[in-house]
């Protein structure tokens, strides 16, 4: 887990607000499929929710501290 963190925090605003979006589409995508597979839980929703979670949480971290990483 230290690693994905370090990583995002390794790439820029710019990035992490293209990837955010990408991954809430990704998400999107997903509960569908899940409400056709009568509510199967994939490992992937997880995954997509945390990393979702850990990108909001560096961009608040930014905004919060000003830190204008390009």
């Amino acid at each position: 887990m230290n690693k994905a963190i370090t990583e995002i925090r390794g790439d820029s605003s710019a990035e992490l607000k293209a990837k955010l979006s990408d991954l809430r589409k990704e998400q999107f995508k997903l509960r569908f499929r899940g409400a056709a597979d009568s509510g199967a839980k994939t490992t992937r929703n997880r995954e997509v929710r945390r990393t979702i979670a850990r990108i909001m949480m560096v961009l608040g971290d930014r905004a919060r501290v000003g830190d204008k990483k390009q």
